[in-house]
């Protein structure tokens, strides 16, 4: 399985916006856990933007995030918070305010929680990655605030997966992680799709009008873009594409289009493999001077100090 996960890692349809988006994001391992609980308890985290996940193998438990409604998992349930800042994971029965936190690791990656002598009424693997991007709150602003997937196995083989390299130590680790990372995150994402997410990537995509315009975006950055032509490739009005665009994304077509080629253009230059001529050119401008101004403006600094910066 892992070959072929890493077959598909190698081979990206890169003007797949999912794949790209993911692509540019670059995760990295950080903390996996198996995690195994009984009687009432409760695990609060605060994290400075960190993505999130958990895959429960039995048993239950609530998820709760600040200002939405709480989330109960169950056996098979999958969860992803891209941008978590704070969380609190618990069992459906809130031990009494006050009670002190019981968490105790029982070998490398395994943790009880709760009652040590009861018997254990869930069993769950939760994790933490990382997102190396320059871009990281642009890209990750694209994505739904949570994706909650349930019934479907291949995320519970994943997430094994990444628990049993996070413990292993064994060669190549973390390149293996990342590409698993990578993985996880597209399959959550391309679940996820529809107008019951937030405003962003996925509803695009899954806005039968909206996709092409998309998809034109991704596949062809260096080509002129004007908001007529999108809402030709739309097949509608140049006024009700820019409304239904900004409604479905949480951006205005152009905004998007000037934000995507920048997070191109920074990946470019940490690259070091093109002139300032060329990424220009690669990413819609019609020179390195135009294009030194547009990046100066969208990013604070030239095109020069960032890449000596990465």
């Amino acid at each position: 399985m892992i070959r072929s996960l890493l077959m598909f890692r190698e081979s990206p349809d890169m003007s797949d916006p999912l794949a790209e988006i993911v692509t540019l994001l670059k995760p990295v391992p950080s903390i996996a856990k198996l995690v195994t609980a009984g009687g009432t308890w409760l695990v609060e985290r605060r994290e400075l933007g960190t993505p999130f996940y958990c895959a429960v193998v039995d048993g239950h438990c609530l998820l709760t995030i600040p200002d939405r409604a709480p989330v109960p998992l169950g056996p098979g349930d999958f969860v992803l918070v891209p941008d978590v800042h704070q969380l609190t994971l618990s069992s459906l029965q809130l031990p009494p305010r006050g009670t002190l936190p019981q968490r105790l690791e029982t070998s490398p990656g395994v943790f009880r929680l709760g009652d040590p002598a009861g018997p254990v009424e869930l069993t769950a693997m939760v994790g933490h990655c990382a997102f190396q991007s320059g871009d990281r709150r642009l890209l990750v602003s694209l994505l739904p605030d949570v994706i909650h997937v349930q019934g479907q196995d291949r995320f519970m083989d994943l997430v094994r997966m990444i628990h049993a390299e996070t413990v292993g130590g064994l060669a190549a680790r973390d390149m293996i992680l990342s590409r698993l990372l990578e993985v996880l995150l597209i399959d959550a994402l391309r679940s996820a799709g529809g107008n019951t997410t937030s405003p962003g990537l996925l509803r695009g995509l899954s806005d039968g009008r909206l996709a092409p315009a998309i998809r034109r975006i991704h596949a062809e950055p260096g080509a002129e873009i004007t908001v007529e032509g999108l809402a030709e490739a739309a097949a509608m009005s140049r006024s009700s594409f820019f409304d239904r665009f900004r409604r479905q994304m949480g951006v205005a077509p152009m905004e998007y289009v000037t934000g995507w080629r920048m997070a191109l253009a920074k990946q470019m230059l940490q690259q070091r493999d093109a002139s300032l001529a060329e990424i220009a050119e690669s990413v819609g401008y019609a020179s390195a001077s135009a294009f030194n101004v547009a990046f100066s403006r969208h990013v604070g600094i030239t095109p020069g100090a960032f890449a000596g910066r990465h």
